[in-house]
Formats: C-alpha cells, structure tokens, sequence
C-alpha cells in the first residue's frame, strides 16, 4: 500500500503529540508529562481500542482528540488532525469557533458515567436539544422526529424525552448518552469507559449497541478502557499507553495472541480465562512519577526483561510485524502468554 492510499484511510493522524499539565504554584513549577511523543492513525470505519493503567495517560490524550483541552493542560508540540468529509481540522490547536463548527456534528465525545452529562434538574428532551439543535439545523416537529427515531434505534420509548435523568435505569441514562452523541451522525466518536459502572448484562447490551451504532454509520471510533476483554470483542486495532507514550499497537487479535511488548503480554495474562483457576501474576512495582518519568524505557523499572540499554535509551516505536509496532528493544524474546485457542476474556 502506497503512503497516499494509506492516507486516503485515515480519518484521524496524531504526530509527535505532547501535552502536559504546566502548573504555578507558590512560586513553585511543576510539569507532568501526561502525554509525551505519541504518533498514530485511525482508519476510517474502524474501532481503535485504547488500554492501559490508570495514571497511564489515556484520559489526558483523548481530551486532546476531543478538543476538550483546558488549562493546567497545554499542547507543546505536535498536532492531531482529523480529515472529515469538510475538510482537516488540527484539533491540538484550532480556534474555539473552528472546534464549534465540528463538535458533535463530525466529532462526538460519550463520556465516563451517565449523570456525569446528563442535567439532573433537566429534561432529556431538552437535553437533546441543548446538545443537537443547532448542529443538526432542525427545529420544532422535525427536530423531534429525528430524535424520536434515533432513540428507538437505541430501543428507547419516546416517553423518555419527558424524563428526568434520575427516573431512568443506569443503562437507559448509558443509552441516552450514546444518542446524544450519535444523533447527529457524527464521523468520529470518543468513547470514554463508556461501561463504567454498569452491571454485566447492561455493560454487554451497551457494547453491542456501540458497535450496531458505529457500523450502521460508517463512524470510526476510538474505545478508551482499561478492561482488555472489552477491547477482545471491540476493537479492529488496539494501543496501549503506558506513562503518557504509546508503547504498542497492532491488530486485535495479533496484541492478545503474539503481543511485541512486556506490558502488554502481562495485561492479556491477567485477564481471567474460562475453566482456569490459577492465580493471575501481579506486575511489581507502580507507574512512574510522569512529572519525573525515568530515562530510557519508562516501563523498565518493572519489566522482567529490561537490560542496561533499557535504562538508558528511550526505545522507537517501529513496525516488528504486518501493522504492527512496538517500542521495545527486547521485542523479540516477548513470549505469548495466551495460546490461539484459548479463551482471552470474559466480556464483562
């Protein structure tokens, strides 16, 4: 594939981005490194999972792509543009009125934890139309019709636009997030641990419903959790941050069964598997100090592999197999832990 058909793929292309959390108090600096060099592409038509620990950086990173930056956090290098059917738009630095004229129309953000959204002293109904009226461009019976039929695609009653937030289930408050975000038929989603505090049965209805949602569409999406068995049965690609960078991604099933990174290989180890009982093996240690992250590898201080020349030399992220990248210097003695056939999680 040429790097011009390549690019005719990718809907989203983030370089060398850096945002950190730049902060002044009494007369002290400080500066976390929340998201530090990361450079990737999402395809169109695609689900990009994101993974990885808290404190890893994931939720720093999509507030980026989101456009959702707000002081102490600051972009101090690198871009990340979105190419819609209107034209690109690098989000790291657009003005506020070139971020209204996308915002849920091209790029769409469902947040972490319904009542976190939604107006507990408002109506869903008004709700919609606080967030999709102007967008969408309709008004009165028309604007009506079109939520109406885009919440029963979500199996929501029209009796819901009369509700208030705390009158709903946890998974219908979750259903009516999904359709403030999708009603406009954006382009592009966020999905921010969109199953949080869900219970099982919801949390798999949930999912299903974001995958009918994104192929009934066209949309790509980007799946932001730390749950790897989520990723097992969402994602088309998945990347997994670890202290602010991108230390690996590649296709679904090649991460979970043939992973080219440590962190990686003991995230999928430690998801539980049907008919095993053994117990999951711990990662010693804690991710690092993002205001003061280790030099070399910063995922060397635990990584049952590191050598001297991980402790001293920042490894690139480069391509070790078909579409797949890691940044380790020692991706070649990375074994499997999960074997082909079996089971890789179960969907919680």
């Amino acid at each position: 594939m040429t790097m011009s058909q390549q690019s005719n793929r990718d809907i989203l292309k983030v370089d060398g981005l850096k945002a950190y959390y730049q902060m002044n108090y009494f007369g002290v600096e400080r500066e976390v490194r929340a998201v530090d060099d990361i450079t990737m592409t999402v395809r169109k038509n695609e689900v990009y999972g994101i993974a990885g620990e808290s404190s890893s950086g994931k939720t720093s990173f999509i507030k980026v792509l989101a456009a959702a930056i707000r002081p102490p956090l600051r972009v101090v290098a690198g871009s990340a543009t979105y190419a819609f059917k209107s034209g690109t738009i690098d989000v790291a630095h657009a003005s506020p009125e070139e971020i209204e004229a996308v915002r849920w129309k091209h790029l769409s953000y469902i947040m972490q934890g319904s009542m976190s959204v939604l107006n507990p002293v408002r109506r869903i109904g008004k709700t919609f139309k606080d967030f999709a009226q102007r967008p969408l461009g309709l008004s009165g019976r028309a604007f009506e019709e079109r939520v109406v039929h885009h919440l029963s695609r979500l199996k929501l009653p029209p009796d819901v636009l009369k509700a208030y937030p705390h009158e709903l289930s946890g998974g219908m408050r979750q259903r009516v997030t999904i359709g403030l975000a999708t009603v406009c038929h954006p382009e592009f989603i966020i999905a921010d641990e969109p199953t949080t505090a869900l219970d099982v049965v919801v949390q798999k209805e949930v999912l299903s419903l974001i995958r009918e949602i994104q192929q009934d569409m066209g949309s790509s999406v980007v799946f932001v959790t730390h749950d790897m068995s989520v990723h097992a049965n969402m994602a088309d690609r998945v990347g997994i941050i670890y202290a602010g960078r991108l230390v690996e991604e590649g296709p679904t099933r090649q991460m979970f069964f043939a992973p080219k990174h440590p962190y990686t290989a003991h995230l999928v180890a430690s998801l539980p598997r049907i008919g095993d009982t053994t117990q999951r093996p711990a990662l010693e240690g804690r991710p690092p100090n993002l205001a003061d992250p280790p030099q070399g590898c910063r995922f060397h201080p635990r990584c049952p592999l590191a050598v001297e020349k991980c402790r001293t030399q920042t490894p690139p992220l480069e391509e070790v197999a078909p579409d797949q990248r890691s940044a380790c210097w020692r991706w070649m003695d990375v074994e499997p832990l999960v074997k082909p056939s079996a089971p890789v999680g179960v969907v919680a």
